[in-house]
C-alpha cells in the first residue's frame, strides 16, 4: 500500500508564502513523477506543477508560474511546493499526486489526502 502524505497548509495572508510537502511511504514505490493539484470549491480539480524525475524537468500552469516553485527527492519519494505571492484565488485544497508508469505503458496516479490552503485578502 503506497501513502502520500501532505503538510504544509494553513491560513495564510493575501502576498504571504506557504511550503507545503509530501512523502510517498509503504511498499516498494517509484515514479516518473511527482506533483501538486488543487481543487477549490464547485471548482474541478486542476494541474498545479509536477517534476518529472529523469529529466529534473518541472512544469508550471500558467497560475503557478513565476509564483510556486517545485522541488523534490527522488530517492526520498518527497516533493516540496514553495509557494509565494499568494492570492485569495490561490485557496484550495492541494492534493500531492506521483504517477507511476505501468508496464502496460499506462500511467497510474496516486493521491495524497489534501491540505488545506486558505488566503486572507
Amino acid at each position: 500500500q503506497v501513502q502520500l502524505v501532505e503538510s504544509g497548509g494553513g491560513l495564510v495572508q493575501t502576498g504571504g508564502s506557504l511550503r507545503l510537502s509530501c512523502a510517498a511511504s509503504g511498499r516498494t514505490f517509484s515514479s516518473y513523477a511527482m506533483g501538486w493539484f488543487r481543487q477549490a470549491p464547485g471548482k474541478e480539480r486542476e494541474f498545479v506543477a509536477h517534476i518529472k524525475w529523469n529529466s529534473g524537468s518541472t512544469y508550471y500552469a500558467d497560475s503557478a508560474k513565476g509564483r510556486f516553485t517545485i522541488s523534490g527527492n527522488n530517492a526520498k519519494n518527497t516533493v516540496y511546493l514553495q509557494m509565494n505571492s499568494l492570492k485569495p484565488e490561490d485557496a484550495a485544497v492541494y492534493y500531492c499526486n506521483a504517477r507511476k508508469r505501468l508496464i502496460t505503458g499506462d500511467d497510474y496516479d496516486y493521491w495524497g489526502q489534501g491540505t488545506q490552503v486558505t488566503v486572507s485578502s
